[in-house]
């Protein structure tokens, strides 16, 4: 007994050991995160953060460490993500943070990569997200009003805020506790235009009432609130846009902080793609930290999809890509990648500097401003160019710099300049989608064994409900569904002069939107939508009345909910009115719209569950029909081979949802087509950008290829399902692997040197020169050939390069010794590499190169 006490006791003591040395651990890691007028504070020490913004359930777990590890390769300390109150509770008090929505998991697996997390809480999130991240139930408690001092909604928000920090605290991920997490936020962009002030005198008392009650949570970590001007001091006021640098905080006992920098924009059904040229938003976040920024972060740095139902707007397009540096499939999207990325290594090296002290900025001319971060041991400097058009000539500290047009060089020694915003030394890549047939063949991804069921034409469910009147849309559904069915009977007499006098009957529909096809008889005659910038629209179609009972059926749809402006909680959609028949004999109008009204909340086929694939319904037809509205689709495939990612080609259809698995892929819209005129690409990056500036894909399908997760993929026995809402040909889909093959890159003579030459010594930095690099993207590629290099005056971009004037006659030959059958090469842009073929000529080196 003796000898097991004593045993007992080692036991006791080395247990007890153990978790006093774990707790000591825990406790060395904890940071105290803080902040002053120049910037966070973390255990003492300022910092200069580099955040990137990803949203968890716009990709898929699998992809999460790939996409945190290129960030973390891509130069970010931070990455921040919105919570999404919608998706994490359905259902009031009933909660889901399983798959995608597993916010734990991902905050985990960030600091696993040894990176810092800003959680945007929110609640309302805007994020062209369904509803702004508001769930639909909430509309529906008594005596609510969304985002002002109203008891109800701010017992509801306070609650789920609460819920998330208490999650966050559960595993102790705040940085006060040892984890990554170093910002939270409260509200968005409340402060924005005329949305606060339409709130009217309960909006301010509703911003101190939320600041309050974020940080009475006791998180240890600062609580910021974006383009919030009037942000108590409690909490950090930050800027949203793509220019930020002109900023001013509210409170000098605050760092200046950047939370959204747009990257792109967001796509909408209807309209063209936007995209961002790299030089504009290097320019821009260069003048942020110019002018005294701290904090900045991309949204998006991974923009990814929408799948499901989430995306919002109305209208916005199921891929969220935003022309971000990670592209919606998680691939490096270069050269925007790979200048920021420089950009955040000649940054860092200023860091030091930059905290130390505030920016002495002064002007040296026109359009000149030179900002000095100065000690008696530091000095970096930021010379910028803002004229849209003219280079410009400097001298500085007794040295001459070279300026171009919208451009800043930043010299982290005040003396060599380390990086250009308008000097790409990053290569670009040539990507492209491979189809792959829909017809069988060994590689997988053809679709066979097409079945469908007809979705029936007007009321066909029990749940149907009769009103006087019509009903607006988003009350009427809770966005259960997309769709909602008004169906009514008009009886038209014998003598009734219909059609008598040989003038046509129409049937005049005005709908708040955002889709409408009407049926007369079980016949399609006729439908109409909106766009992105007017979903409500008004329809006149012929229609054919017959004696005796006519049926009109009405199909309204949702193309996600409005998540944008103040109150946006209250527009609708749907049909409210007039619904009216005009043409009658001596030009009559009969108004339906009072009359008795019979409505259906969704589709047949969705209270049937046919997107999971299942059902006895489900018919194979010797010929599948095909181009005939309200129909669902279903095939099997086995997955394509490899693991690069995949789409589905969508060219064919028309409009509807796709599931695969029973997992849903999106929306799909190929035949809403983007207007012919306005797309300017390429497109001149100098001078301030908005979201209609940088424009492509005119006249084209708005979005045409679809994310399908390669994790949602079984090798063989896939199920695919479409339901096909107005008309489309499922045989013409295919699937596309995205395989980026060419890399290519464009250096002058003038260019810096490479930033990762920085660390050498002066000695050797003076002795090298501008440097052209070249490297495949994946793993086991090698450069195969060099389809184009020329050394002098090359013209045309990447993928397009053309010989100039002046051309050296072995640069062909000395790339290819250089490059061929290696991953990466380098080759110095000098003409002691390549001769002088023009002398006194400013010179470029362009290459393009295949890789396999």
């Amino acid at each position: 007994m003796e000898r097991r006490s004593g045993y007992c006791l080692s036991v006791i003591m080395l247990v007890f050991g153990v978790v006093f040395l774990h707790c000591l651990v825990m406790t060395s890691f904890a940071a105290n995160v803080t902040y002053d007028h120049r910037a966070l504070v973390v255990d003492g020490k300022r910092r200069v953060l580099i955040s990137g913004s990803i949203h968890y359930p716009r990709s898929t777990p699998d992809m999460w460490p790939d996409l945190i590890q290129k960030s973390k390769d891509g130069g970010l300390d931070v990455i921040e993500t919105y919570v999404f109150w919608n998706l994490h509770e359905p259902v009031r008090n009933q909660y889901d943070f399983e798959g995608r929505k597993d916010l734990i998991n991902f905050v985990k697996l960030v600091e696993k990569a040894g990176l810092f997390v800003h959680i945007r809480i929110g609640p309302y999130v805007c994020a062209e997200w369904n509803y702004g991240g508001f769930p639909l139930w909430l509309h529906f408690i008594p005596g609510i009003e969304f985002r002002t001092d109203n008891e109800p909604f701010k017992a509801e928000m306070k609650r789920f805020t609460a819920k998330i920090v208490d999650m966050i605290k559960q595993e102790n991920l705040y940085a006060s506790q040892g984890g990554p997490v170093i910002l939270s936020q409260i509200e968005n962009e409340y402060g924005n235009g005329d949305i606060e002030s339409r709130y009217g005198p309960r909006a301010k008392p509703y911003v101190n009432w939320a600041a309050s009650m974020a940080t009475s949570l006791n998180t240890g970590v600062p609580w910021v609130m974006c383009q919030q001007p009037d942000a108590p001091p409690s909490v950090i006021n930050t800027c949203n846009g793509f220019y930020c640098d002109q900023f001013k905080q509210n409170s000098d006992k605050t760092p200046k902080m950047w939370t959204e920098n747009w990257t792109g924009w967001f796509l909408s059904f209807g309209g063209p793609v936007p995209y961002r040229p790299v030089e504009d938003i290097a320019f821009a976040v260069a003048r942020f930290f110019q002018r005294g920024g701290t904090f900045q972060n991309y949204y998006m740095y991974h923009g990814g999809t929408n799948f499901g139902r989430t995306s919002g707007g109305p209208f916005i397009a199921t891929s969220y890509d935003y022309d971000a540096p990670l592209d919606e499939y998680g691939l490096i999207n270069q050269p925007k990648w790979g200048h920021l990325k420089d950009l955040h290594k000649a940054i860092k090296l200023c860091e030091a500097a930059m905290v130390a002290t505030e920016p002495n900025i002064t002007s040296l001319g026109s359009n000149i401003e030179v900002s000095v971060y100065k000690t008696d041991s530091q000095c970096a400097a930021f010379l910028a160019n803002t004229a849209t058009q003219s280079d410009a000539a400097v001298i500085f500290n007794g040295n001459s710099y070279h300026l171009p047009p919208w451009s800043v060089s930043i010299l982290p020694d005040c003396k060599n300049v380390a990086f250009s915003t308008a000097k790409i030394n990053s290569a670009s890549t040539i990507s492209t989608f491979v189809t792959r047939s829909s017809e069988a063949d060994a590689s997988g991804g053809s679709l066979s064994g097409w079945t469908s069921v007809n979705e029936p034409v007007g009321i066909s469910n029990e749940n149907a409900f009769t009103r006087m009147g019509l009903l607006e849309q988003i009350n009427t559904t809770a966005d259960k569904s997309d769709y909602l069915w008004y169906s009514l009977s008009v009886n038209i007499k014998n003598d009734e002069p219909f059609l008598q006098d040989g003038s046509a009957t129409v049937l005049h529909v005005k709908t708040l939107g955002h889709v409408l096809h009407a049926y007369i008889n079980g016949k399609l005659s006729g439908s109409g939508k909106g766009n992105s910038g007017h979903s409500n629209f008004t329809i006149e179609v012929p229609v054919t009345l017959v004696p005796g009972e006519n049926k009109i059926d009405l199909l309204s749809a949702t193309v996600g909910l409005q998540n944008y402006g103040a109150f946006f909680d209250l527009k609708g959609a749907g049909i409210t009115g007039p619904v009216q028949l005009k043409g009658f004999k001596n030009g009559s109008t009969t108004d339906l719209s009072s009359k008795q009204w019979t409505y259906q909340v969704g589709l047949k086929g969705e209270d049937l569950g046919l997107s999971n694939g299942g059902s006895t319904l489900w018919k194979s037809q010797t010929a599948l029909p095909t181009n005939q509205p309200l129909i669902w689709y279903k095939a099997s495939f086995d997955a394509p081979a490899g693991d690069t990612p995949l789409s589905m080609d969508f060219t064919g259809m028309g409009k509807g949802e796709a599931w695969v698995n029973g997992q849903s892929i999106g929306r799909f819209w190929p035949a809403y087509i983007a207007p012919n005129d306005g797309c300017t690409d390429p497109c001149n990056y100098r001078g301030g950008y908005n979201a209609e500036k940088c424009l492509k894909n005119c006249g084209k399908p708005s979005q045409m290829l679809y994310h399908v997760p390669r994790s949602w993929l079984k090798s063989s026995g896939n199920v695919l399902v479409l339901f096909e809402e107005m008309g489309g040909d499922p045989t013409k889909l295919s699937f596309a692997t995205r395989e980026i093959q060419n890399v290519c890159s464009r250096i002058s003579d003038a260019h810096p040197l490479p930033i990762d030459m920085w660390a050498s010594e002066d000695d050797a930095r003076k002795k090298s020169g501008p440097t052209l690099s070249l490297e495949c993207p994946h793993p086991n590629q090698v450069i195969s050939s060099i389809k184009f290099a020329s050394f002098g005056t090359p013209q045309g971009t990447c993928g397009s390069f053309i010989h100039g004037r002046c051309s050296s006659s072995n640069a062909l030959s000395i790339v290819k010794k250089a490059c061929i059958g290696s991953k990466s090469c380098s080759l110095g842009v000098s003409i002691n590499v390549f001769g002088d073929p023009c002398k006194g000529v400013a010179k470029s080196l362009a290459v393009e190169a295949s890789c396999t």
